[in-house]
């Protein structure tokens, strides 16, 4: 159970050690101090030493003396002449900073101890490579832990190699000094045993962690190198232990070690829970290659028995049962680590029976990837794609799903991540991770940023790329559907947010088309049936499936319906359709792909590589009056009226410029709860009027500015024309009551007395209402008999 190894104390620890002359030598902390000399390093650093024995005083103060090697000068030079210090530090405080300053939960002391327990047992098994009588002693290799609620005490036992009184002293009496470090250089050293293990602890301050729910600390342990069993005890806020022999017969342990727990009065009630140990260690210890087994309540149907014997010839009763209560030992860590087997021995029902233990599934997920990587950074990993998206709005797009789950040797470190492992737009990928090395902080619950962690997420990120990847290969597209369904945005968030990836992002894209309004089609298939004259992907961003239909923008390109016919082979000239918000803002990140342009065909200067040059400049010179009459209209509602290529049916469009927003984004922009009104109109596109020439309505305004340019029903139509534009392209209008009072204005004056109203009828009818009116209001009341009130009435007004 030796605690691990400490690379140092940490800031918090050494502030609390500060220099004091030298008094002399005692009990020390031996501190873990480097001098350097001239040309020579220093001497390596010793472990901090916590020993028996206290100052005389209030306070509690251990003396630390600090050596170190110097070399040698050569001859004639002579040493500057200085005056020794030792520093000093407080036993207990340098262990509530280690304690209470690592740790962000007491939860971790079981992990912390459970992990001590296995590399006990991890020691015994290498060592008995060599040496099998250190097996001889005891029984299976396990950890039992026991909560006790009426004593209050937790008993953690284990049957590994134990401890002697001096490892005690070495281990558990010197702070941040591991004895599992030790174990490992010794193992590096004999090439006999090998370098593949299971050994967790590395920093030395694990075992310590057990003060943040225990007021008392007692640990019995027997090794076989010794024939006697000691006990160590220490209390939470003393600066020093007692180490004693064992001699109560009932206490004895053929091996191993035994820590006993005396809880804290705040966490007797939480902590010696069975089921929360249970809970625990099913959480962090899972994967412990031992079995771990917990003392937990049990219930069993038992026959009731009865005193009186059946008289002969009755009937034979039913026999009653009841329930009976007992306790016994329940193994805690049934799953196995299917990360740790080869992927070509695992069946698909076992990946899928673990992805729905592990995270709590009830549907098989869609798709799993297997890997172990090596070289640089070495891990083993099992992701998966989950059958359904989540169910709350919360988890979407949320890089702290804890979807992920990080483990260092099998033990359980953390799920709670802000993107070190992966992207937001990957949340809802779940997986595990696991790695021997990783730069964790000395508490084992942050992952510290540097350059493996990177390169682990990298290769984390491409694994799953090729995942979804496969999915849509399939040949059965049900699984794809299913996919884009569920987690398409986020698909389309990583466009927005790693560019790095665009090249893999893009071909995982979907979207409706001109072509295909039921069925979703990708960039691939887009490209593949262009005809060669098309030079560019052309997509139009609106708010529903319905509105790209029927936009003004895709009359031209419909009318065409060109269907090439080059080499036998049919091509298409389509347009996608963007009708989710995110999508347009995806599109404009992505900018090309396969060095085709993506282009909006709401904006201004649409070129569709079949313009014929005479005519539009036939078209141009007989409605530029027309043009610059409407401007002068419109005034600086519109920034130029021109001729349009892109119309057929629709009388005008409004479209906007090349830098600004489209009339999508606009809208989506306004809807925006903390957005900045300020920037609408700095960001807007700037719109252009464009008028169709075959069109009656341009042709009947362009006599009129001709002929009557200041005809008040000719601007009046230029005004509701513009007006309907803004809707039809898009827009909203600034005044949506006016708008409908000029159309029904234009709609009196088209309908009025075009089927002969009856205007005499009318005006006779309503008369003759008047009249019906009057005569009912000068008609008597009628009052009921129980309405009639007496002359004596009390309520009488």
């Amino acid at each position: 159970m030796a605690p691990a190894l400490s690379r140092s104390l940490g800031a918090s620890s050494v502030a609390a050690l500060r220099p004091t002359p030298s008094r002399g030598r005692g009990p020390t902390l031996r501190s873990a101090v480097a001098v350097q000399g001239r040309g020579a390093a220093a001497v390596a650093a010793r472990g901090v030493r916590w020993e028996a024995g206290r100052r005389k005083g209030k306070g509690r103060m251990v003396g630390v003396r600090c050596e170190a090697a110097v070399t040698e000068k050569p001859a004639g030079e002579e040493e500057a002449a200085g005056e020794q210090f030792e520093y000093q530090a407080e036993v207990s405080r340098l262990l509530d900073l280690i304690v209470h300053s690592l740790y962000s939960h007491k939860e971790v002391f079981l992990r912390e101890l459970v992990s001590n327990a296995s590399d006990a047992l991890d020691k015994l098994r290498f060592l008995s490579v060599t040496d099998s009588s250190v097996l001889s002693d005891g029984g299976e290799l396990e950890i039992r832990i026991k909560p006790d609620p009426e004593a209050g005490t937790i008993t953690i036992t284990d049957t590994g190699i134990g401890m002697t009184k001096d490892e005690l002293k070495d281990c558990l009496g010197t702070i941040a000094q591991s004895g599992t470090s030790k174990f490992l250089k010794a193992l590096k050293e004999n090439k006999d045993l090998g370098a593949d293990n299971g050994l967790i602890g590395q920093f030395g301050v694990g075992f310590y962690s057990a003060f943040l729910v225990a007021e008392k600390v007692v640990v019995s342990t027997k090794s076989p190198k010794a024939d006697k069993q000691y006990v160590w005890e220490a209390m939470a806020d003393s600066s020093s232990y007692v180490i004693k022999e064992e001699t109560d017969p009932e206490k004895m342990l053929t091996r191993g070690t035994q820590i006993t727990l005396f809880l804290r009065d705040d966490d007797k009630y939480e902590f010696a829970d069975p089921g929360r140990i249970q809970g625990l260690v099913k959480n962090y210890s899972q994967f412990v290659s031992f079995p771990i087994y917990t003392w937990q309540e049990k219930s069993r149907t038992v026959e009731k028995k009865k005193k009186k014997n059946r008289k002969k010839g009755e009937k034979k009763k039913k026999k009653k049962t009841i329930t009976e209560k007992y306790w016994d030992w329940e193994l805690a860590n049934e799953t196995k680590p299917i990360w740790m087997r080869n992927p070509k021995e695992v069946e698909k029902t076992e990946y899928n029976e673990f992805y729905k233990k592990a995270f709590n599934e009830f549907l098989d997920p869609l798709a799993y990837t297997h890997f172990t990587t090596e070289g640089e950074v070495e891990f083993r990993s099992v992701l998966y794609i989950p059958g359904m998206a989540p169910l709350s709005n919360e988890e979407i797009m949320n890089p702290k799903t804890k979807n992920i789950r990080l483990y260092v040797k099998r033990v359980f470190i953390s799920d709670d991540f802000d993107g070190e492992l992966f992207p937001r737009y990957l949340s809802f990928v779940k997986g595990v991770v696991d790695s021997n090395d990783l730069p964790l902080n000395v508490s084992r619950e942050i992952l510290q940023e540097s350059r493996i962690v990177r390169i682990m997420r990298k290769r984390l990120v491409r694994k799953t790329f090729d995942m979804i990847q496969e999915i849509a290969e399939k040949e059965d597209k049900e699984d794809y559907k299913k996919f884009w369904e569920s987690f398409g945005k986020f698909v389309k968030l990583g466009c927005i947010e790693d560019t790095g990836n665009h090249k893999r992002l893009a071909p995982l894209l979907r979207f409706y088309s001109s072509k295909n309004e039921t069925d979703l089609i990708s960039l691939d298939q887009y490209v593949e049936n262009m005809p060669e004259n098309q030079k560019a992907i052309y997509y139009i961003a609106t708010d529903s499936l319905q509105s790209a239909k029927t936009a003004p923008f895709l009359e031209k390109l419909v009318q065409k319906d060109i269907e090439f016919w080059l080499r036998g082979t049919l091509f298409l000239f389509q347009v996608l359709y963007l009708i989710e918000p995110i999508d347009e803002v995806a599109i404009q990140n992505l900018q090309t792909y396969k060095e085709k342009k993506f282009v909006d065909i709401s904006k201004e200067d649409l070129e569709l590589g079949d313009e014929d040059e005479d005519k539009e400049n036939e078209s141009k010179q007989e409605y530029t009056l027309l043009c610059d009459w409407i401007k002068q209209q419109l005034g600086d509602k519109v920034a130029k009226v021109q001729i349009s290529k892109r119309l057929s049916s629709s009388p005008c469009v409004l479209v906007s410029g090349k830098f600004g927003w489209s009339a999508n984004m606009e809208r989506l922009m306004k809807a925006q709860t903390l957005g900045d009104t300020s920037s609408l109109e700095f960001m807007r596109g700037r719109r252009i009027f464009e008028i169709n020439p075959d069109h009656p309505i341009a042709k009947d305004l362009s006599a009129a500015c001709k002929n009557e340019p200041e005809s008040t029903e000719a601007k009046r139509a230029v005004e509701l024309l513009y007006e309907t534009a803004l809707i039809s392209s898009g827009y909203t209008p600034d005044s949506p009551a006016e708008l409908g009072g000029k159309i029904y204005e234009m709609m009196t004056i088209a309908l009025g007395g075009r089927w002969g109203r009856p205007e005499e009828s009318e005006a006779a009818t309503s008369e003759s209402n008047v009249e019906v009116e009057s005569s009912e209001g000068s008609a008597t009341e009628v009052v009921e008999p129980s309405e009639v009130r007496p002359e004596s009435d009390p309520w009488k007004d």
